[in-house]
């Protein structure tokens, strides 16, 4: 299960299609060093996103 601590990082290694999902979301840049070690909800924060709508998607 996919947790609004883990980082980018550990979603991509976890979640195969984590980026595409991340992507969708508007997180362009998770490719980048410090998007890594961001966790899910300081990404969520900093793009606006709806942390629970995002983290339902990456767990489906």
């Amino acid at each position: 299960m996919i947790t609004k601590d883990m980082t980018i990082g550990e979603v991509v290694k976890m979640k195969e299609n984590a980026p595409e999902i991340l992507m969708s979301f508007g997180m362009g840049c998770i490719g980048c060093p410090s998007a890594q070690a961001e966790s899910i909800e300081d990404a969520a924060k900093v793009h606006g996103l709806n942390l629970e709508d995002l983290l339902e998607a990456l767990n489906k």
